[in-house]
């Protein structure tokens, strides 16, 4: 279903049909893992498409890609490029634009490093990845899989076989009818949902976990913590236990994908009236002008994808007849 929702995707500095995108079932990511994406969103804005904080995500995607010793025969400039391109060449909007660097020849072997390291980007329709619920409140449960420590796998990398504790948590999650789980980290505080960030409000102060619950440094969870300072709302990153958690006066989800979303309740404890809350509609509210072009205070975060030439000249032969 979804190669049937993106035309082209770009391989190794070549954009080839959807079909076309094939590696070897002998990969050595296939088998082990060791690769590294990243999600990244276009939105459609008054002055045409525009990618969010396109710089930080090449900037992390690159950083992945050294700690796993992937090296990667493009510059960040390229790599930048190779994302606008793709994300022109479908002209798709919203869209979830998903730049992976993995070894895809064959390479058996755990620590086989003869693979070559190669880039993928791909583009599709951007939905709802909670749901529905993801403007109105999701409910997640707390899950029983915990987010390894950094010192068994660094959690600062988005790497492919970081989410495979995800993977179960989410499932877990959603076979007990839930939209999302919530992972604590090894010593029992908050860390993250499975593939987003979490926040808490309590007295018209924002929390959420920092760097020492193993969390994934999110792009989006960087971007709400500057608009809550600028919204004049205290924010404070620290450990966060299950209490603090259940007791909160709001939580919410911050994630590319999942964007910001409200969570409504958390294993039946409900936030509230069940609806989101007044710091997180604020924030809600801040966030989606800004991604859509309407906060010129964070216009440097928006990336423009002027059309192809060839569109161009149609638009101009089309405006000289009319």
């Amino acid at each position: 279903m979804m190669a049937a929702e993106t035309k082209k995707i770009w391989m190794d500095g070549k954009l080839v049909e959807s079909a076309e995108a094939k590696v070897h079932v002998l990969g050595h990511t296939l088998h082990y893992g060791v690769g590294v994406f990243e999600g990244i969103r276009a939105y459609p804005t008054p002055q045409g498409p525009a990618i969010f904080r396109l710089s930080e995500h090449v900037a992390r995607l690159v950083a992945s890609a050294r700690f796993y010793r992937m090296p990667l025969p493009y510059t960040p400039e390229e790599v930048a490029q190779a994302i606008i391109d793709t994300q022109r060449a479908n002209d798709i909007t919203p869209s979830y634009i998903r730049p992976i660097i993995y070894r895809g020849e064959p390479a058996l072997g755990v620590k086989n490093q003869k693979g070559r390291v190669s880039l993928a980007v791909a583009a599709i329709p951007a939905k709802k990845y909670l749901g529905e619920q993801s403007e109105t409140g999701v409910r997640a449960k707390i899950s029983p899989f915990r987010k390894p420590h950094s010192d068994a796998i660094p959690s600062f990398a988005k790497a492919d076989g970081n989410y495979l504790n995800s993977y179960l948590a989410g499932i877990d999650a959603a076979e007990d009818g839930y939209e999302e789980a919530i992972l604590l980290d090894q010593n029992g505080y908050v860390a993250e949902g499975t593939g987003e960030n979490i926040f808490l409000v309590r007295h018209g102060t924002v929390y959420t976990p920092g760097s020492e619950s193993d969390i994934l440094m999110g792009v989006t969870r960087a971007s709400v913590l500057t608009i809550a300072k600028d919204l004049g709302y205290p924010v404070v990153e620290k450990l966060l236990s299950v209490n603090e958690l259940l007791s909160a006066d709001e939580a919410f989800f911050s994630g590319t994908y999942a964007e910001v979303a409200p969570i409504r309740e958390v294993s039946h404890y409900v936030y509230g009236d069940g609806k989101p809350g007044p710091v997180t509609r604020d924030i809600m509210e801040v966030f989606y002008r800004t991604v859509h072009g309407e906060e010129p205070k964070y216009a440097a975060w928006l990336t423009p994808v002027a059309p192809a030439p060839r569109a161009v000249a149609r638009a101009t032969r089309r405006a000289a007849t009319s």
